[in-house]
């Protein structure tokens, strides 16, 4: 058991976290899409034309210019929703890592940058800043705060950074050792955050940490909140958390395809909870409020899937293969 829990940690962290050097300023002007989307719910397209090759996309958020943004290993790109691809590396540190993004409360973009230890803020207009002081553990992912802030993940941390850079650590609470993935604004008005070692964690605008154990996968990846109010999550293998803001947990394993490691989790413009399976075989899924699952394949030709987020047009998530997917909805 310890084996494989080895296994699906050190896959996601290895096409999530590992740099390949580089840097400079940003690529060369936007070129088009592979394909045109096509229309009917549960359609895929994929587009690679102007994704640097090996630069393996990571996670993705829609921006505040009305186009999606993602990170790759040594840069920060933006997709148009017809699939214009333009990607800064300029002010990025080489072999930073650049992981979760988030638009601020700023109108720009901010995001983690785990092997450097920062964390970056781009503008729509591609201007880059990193900042340093007061982060010590490999930030991974990133999300606004209800306080105007943004709270990001480390390895054994929850960070607080402010618009103008003020950086704040907090790990009273945090289960030592623990690996924490994904973080995101509550509807109680507290961040909660999920951690590999099965647990799910809130934490408030002042600091004070509560956990919730009982998961009963392997870890626990993205978090999200759902229509119903709830936070929902996904746990390898093959299962779907759903917990309370006062801490009551379910979870769903029906219709997830055995052994898969839901990873990315984003909530749907038809009111559903959209999720990311990495296995052999990419795979979209979706899951209503009340548990109900269905899969989508047809049209991913990478296993590598990774963030997932609502944006013009549908699902749009990123594949280790090079590739940003849209899913129509």
């Amino acid at each position: 058991m310890k084996r494989a829990v080895c296994a699906v940690t050190l896959f996601c962290v290895a096409f999530a976290m590992v740099g390949c050097g580089g840097g400079g300023s940003s690529a060369p002007p936007p070129v088009g899409p592979v394909a045109t989307p096509t229309p009917g719910p549960g359609t895929v397209t994929e587009f690679s034309s102007g994704i640097s090759p090996g630069s393996h996309p990571i996670w993705i958020a829609p921006g505040p210019d009305g186009n999606m943004w993602f990170t790759g290993m040594n840069a920060v790109a933006r997709i148009t929703p017809a699939g214009a691809i333009t990607e800064f590396t300029g002010g990025i540190t080489a072999g930073g890592g650049p992981n979760g993004i988030t638009t601020g409360p700023d109108g720009n973009l901010w995001f983690a940058e785990g092997f450097a230890n920062r964390i970056g803020r781009i503008t729509p207009a591609g201007t880059v800043t990193e900042f340093s002081s007061g982060i010590t553990t490999n930030p991974f992912r990133i999300a606004a705060g209800a306080d105007g802030n943004l709270w990001f993940t480390e390895q054994h941390k929850i960070g607080r950074i402010t618009p103008a850079g003020v950086v704040t650590e907090f790990s009273v609470g945090i289960t030592p050792g623990a690996f924490i993935n994904a973080i995101v604004a509550g509807p109680d008005g507290n961040m909660w955050f999920v951690e590999q070692q099965n647990t799910v964690g809130r934490i408030t605008p002042s600091g004070v940490i509560t956990e919730f154990g009982g998961l009963t996968g392997f870890g626990a990846y993205g978090i999200v909140v759902g229509p119903d109010g709830n936070l929902w999550f996904t746990e390898s293998p093959a299962r779907i958390g759903r917990i309370t803001t006062a801490g009551v947990l379910t979870e769903f394993t029906a219709g997830i395809t055995s052994g898969s490691s839901p990873y990315g989790m984003a909530l749907g413009p038809d009111g559903n909870l959209w999720f990311t399976e990495i296995g052999q075989v990419g795979v979209v899924g979706r899951i209503t409020p009340s548990g109900g699952v269905t899969e989508f394949s047809n049209g991913i030709t990478t296993g590598g899937l990774g963030g997932i987020a609502a944006g013009p047009g549908g699902m749009w998530f990123t594949e280790s293969g090079d590739r940003i997917g849209l899913l129509k909805v």
